[in-house]
């Protein structure tokens, strides 16, 4: 057992052994190492004025990722590199790092409060393998707000940068071998404790070790992201005494594709877990990508959206319509129950004291079924959902044999529409006047709620909308008459 965090800062080894459980890395560097470039800005992730970069390494490469400082707790850094905005320049033996000199030559620095957080999120683009244009550019800083509205020669310096050839990494080849040397150096199988039995950050490094603190801490609270946990313990203004981290558990951190489905790890983050679904349906890929910003995909997981019980929840509508199922664990018990089974009622879900969530196995499509999926939003990019609808129908000769439909923000949990399901039964695609009776039985199925995002009469007119426009694609009209961004053609012709 260690009883320290260990990482890599500026080519030296940081050690911490006293610090809170709930202590952030944004609170780290500003109050305790006085780093102050790294901004506060609106706390939950919105905004990227906190984003700093963290390295990881992965297939003898190391790669970096943004991620929002406020929200990440301070021990899920061991064995990572942090890169802050104080330590890009003089990484090549320049005076400023590519991505700055690009940002001054374009005159986009502005009031000098966003833009950190810009250099840092490109600073991570430019060290990726992506090829960038400017879409590519854009929805990489999806994350971060420019209140002095200069986007423009931000992209423009982007591209200008993070496209250029010969390969952009080459002057940082030296850096990357001792980085390597580095984190391979402080990497080990420990578990950390830090803290004492009242009041710890905790990571084991095997799933028996993890099942047997849980059994004994039922009060503690598990995390492998905490991009929701952080922030709503920072609106109770509440403190986290007892956390468990998922992310050192090799078992939580696999992805395993086979031709019957995903088996997705609790600590497996949404931006690896992109592609995968992705070949599932380019709508499945599509929910993923819109899942807050690329600072939150970094770290957030399927599993924590689905633990977290979010009745607005962007994901669980998607797996209920695909009929997936969770494993859950108790001490050394095992069992599964399908993600239409976990949500119980509001704040209630199928999960005993002391039990979580190892995996969610996500089945694919068989040959006669066709799925679709849509979010609704204020903005396309990093917005919480107004309504999310998935439909998945089982087609024999243009029959509707048999169909799953789920929304999340029609009712106080995520639910399948059960009455409109049995009504679909039997339907011909080919007569579309047969589908309005059908579609009018989301009225029986739920009684929406209205709030400050969106009416009751909204939220269900949506939901029968969205019902219709996934009928109407599966009998084979294009997408791009029934959408405006994001077109299902397009994403199947990039995946060839």
């Amino acid at each position: 057992m260690r009883r320290a965090i260990r990482f890599l800062r500026a080519g030296s080894v940081v050690e911490l052994a006293d610090f809170a459980p709930d202590a952030t890395l944004l609170d780290h560097l500003r109050q305790v190492d006085r780093r102050t470039g790294a901004k506060e800005g609106c706390g939950r992730g919105e905004c990227g004025s906190c984003t700093v970069a963290l390295g990881s390494c992965r297939n003898g490469s190391v790669i970096y990722e943004p991620i929002n400082a406020c929200m990440t707790l301070l021990g899920t850094l061991d064995g990572k590199e942090l890169v802050t905005i104080e330590d890009v320049s003089g990484r090549c033996g320049a005076r400023l790092h590519p991505v700055q000199e690009a940002l001054l030559g374009l005159h986009a620095p502005q009031c000098g409060f966003c833009m950190p957080g810009m250099v840092m999120a490109l600073f991570t683009l430019f060290h990726s393998d992506v090829t960038v244009d400017r879409h590519r550019a854009a929805a990489w800083l999806a994350g971060n707000l420019c209140r002095c509205t200069g986007y423009r020669p931000i992209i423009d310096a982007a591209v200008s940068v993070c496209s250029t050839s010969p390969p952009r990494r080459d002057a940082f080849a030296n850096t990357a071998r001792r980085t390597l040397r580095q984190l391979a150096a402080i990497a080990d199988d420990d578990d950390i404790v830090v803290g004492d039995d009242r009041r710890f950050f905790a990571a084991p490094s095997s799933l028996d070790r993890l099942a047997a603190l849980v059994a004994r801490h039922h009060d503690a609270i598990l995390i492998a992201g905490a991009s929701d946990v952080v922030p709503k313990a920072a609106r109770d203004h509440g403190t986290l005494a007892k956390i468990i981290h998922l992310g050192r558990v090799p078992e939580l951190r696999r992805l395993t594709d086979t031709e019957a489905g995903l088996a997705i790890g609790a600590a497996v983050p949404l931006a690896a877990l992109e592609p995968a679904m992705t070949a599932i349906d380019p709508d499945l890929g599509a929910l993923c990508r819109r899942f807050g910003a690329g600072q939150v995909r970094a770290v957030a997981t399927l599993c924590g959206n689905l633990a977290n019980a979010d009745p607005a929840a962007d994901l669980p509508p998607a797996l209920m319509a695909l009929g997936a199922t969770l494993e859950l664990r108790h001490d050394c018990r095992l069992r599964r129950v399908p993600v239409e089974e976990y949500y119980l009622g509001p704040g209630r879900q199928d999960r005993s004291r002391g039990e979580f969530i190892t995996e969610v196995t996500v089945p694919k499509l068989a040959l006669d079924q066709l799925f679709r999926c849509y979010k609704v939003a204020k903005r396309y990019d990093n917005d919480r959902a107004i309504l999310v609808g998935a439909f998945r129908f089982t087609l024999e000769r243009g029959v509707i044999a048999a169909s799953r439909i789920a929304f999340a923000g029609l009712a106080p949990v995520p639910k399948r529409a059960l009455v409109a399901e049995r009504s679909l039964r039997g339907l011909s695609l080919a007569e579309r006047g047969s589908w309005a009776p059908a579609i009018a039985m989301l009225a029986e199925d739920f009684t929406p709620p209205g709030d400050e995002r969106a009416t009751a009469a909204y939220r269900l007119d949506t939901a029968k909308a969205l019902l219709l426009k996934a009928l109407t694609e599966v009998r084979g009209a294009s997408s791009a008459s029934t959408r405006i961004a994001q077109t299902r053609e397009v994403v199947l012709e990039h995946l060839g």
